[in-house]
């Protein structure tokens, strides 16, 4: 019984993996969820569980070819957040949910930053920065604090 469970929560993880970023392309007010992706994708580094970061990776890919975005930029956001900040977040080693929130706020910072960049090489617009970006970034923070 305990292995037909894991897989269907794996079945159901998947499948929210696939088809929340196509719900997305059809309702844009719905949060992105790029800086908890990230920190998925980094906790399954960090606390050696493959699952977590092939899910997430999934979850970024999806993303991206739904919403017509540049592939793999929230990996390479999460990349660079994982090699140059994570680092030198360990004077909070003991307050994790604040290393998530940090997490969070970064990643989104850091896509947000090469996304607009790209943009300006471009010379396209991927996306509106307006309300709903701070909307999505609330919700990231939100779901950073409840894991």
């Amino acid at each position: 019984m305990g292995k037909l469970y894991g897989i269907l929560i794996s079945i159901f993880w998947l499948g929210i993996v696939i088809v929340y970023p196509a719900v997305i392309s059809m309702y844009v007010t719905l949060p992105l969820f790029v800086g908890f992706a990230g920190l998925m994708f980094i906790m399954g580094f960090e606390l050696e569980r493959p699952l977590y970061s092939l899910l997430a990776f999934i979850y970024m890919l999806s993303l991206e070819i739904n919403l017509s975005l540049p592939i793999l930029l929230i990996a390479i956001a999460s990349t660079i957040y994982y090699l140059s900040v994570l680092n030198r977040l360990s004077i909070l080693k003991h307050c994790k949910k604040c290393i998530y929130i940090i997490t969070v706020i970064s990643i989104n910072l850091i896509y947000f930053l090469l996304l607009g960049g790209y943009d300006l090489l471009t010379h396209q617009s991927s996306i509106d920065y307006n309300y709903i970006i701070i909307y999505s970034i609330i919700f990231d923070i939100i779901a950073a604090v409840l894991i």
